[in-house]
């Protein structure tokens, strides 16, 4: 191609070597700053995929969703008025992020985990870090904040569904519509409100990972 402009009058007429040069820098430059892009989110992905995850056990693999049962575990809860994920979501983790990066009574800083969990409803809305799993009720740093609630939630099974993507309320909706639809055709009963689980930094754009989760009556 380079050699067809350089044997074309016609194209230095009409687009002189500077314009030449120019464009060409300018398509390098994009380029480079496209691979950098490319390399920072892959990095980013790898990074998240060695943050400490929630312990689980899959019991079983339905068409759409899956089977899982939690164990007990010890979260870090912000309680929150708000109503929609937006308004939960910029409530609870400022407030969470400074209670695991130091505010707490021994200044210490606490691994961050994956998911970050959010119960929403009008009633009433959480975001949860669920705590790494060298800790307990005992050995876990007190919050300095008194709205940081600890505790220990109790052993669960829950039905999750997965999707891609940034999450927004509409999506929350439609995958949690979407769940409680296949549990009432397999005719498996629903025993709490449904949560967010979000395994993602913001700046992450690749290889995003969201669950929807609700609490189900299961025997084994």
């Amino acid at each position: 191609m380079a050699r067809l402009w350089v044997n074309n009058p016609y194209f230095f007429k009409h687009f002189p070597v500077t314009y030449v040069i120019n464009t060409m820098k300018a398509i390098y430059l994009l380029s480079a700053l496209a691979l950098i892009f490319i390399v920072f989110q892959s990095f980013r992905s790898f990074s998240a995929s060695n943050i400490e995850t929630q312990k689980y056990r899959v019991v079983k693999k339905e068409d759409g969703f899956e089977i899982r049962f939690y164990p007990k575990a010890t979260f870090a809860t912000i309680r929150s008025s708000g109503a929609n994920y937006k308004q939960v979501a910029s409530s609870g983790f400022r407030k969470l992020a400074g209670y695991i990066f130091g505010g707490n009574d021994q200044n210490k800083s606490i691994a961050m985990t994956a998911p970050v969990r959010m119960e929403m409803s009008e009633k009433g809305s959480a975001m949860s870090f669920v705590m790494p799993a060298q800790y307990d009720m005992a050995s876990l740093p007190k919050p300095k904040d008194a709205t940081v609630e600890i505790k220990q939630s109790e052993p669960v099974y829950v039905a999750v569904i997965a999707f891609g993507g940034y999450a927004n309320d509409e999506k929350i909706n439609d995958y949690t519509n979407k769940l409680v639809a296949l549990l009432e055709k397999k005719k498996i009963k629903i025993i709490g409100r449904f949560n967010f689980l979000g395994y993602n930094a913001p700046f992450q754009f690749i290889g995003r990972k969201n669950e929807i989760s609700i609490p189900i009556e299961w025997k084994e």
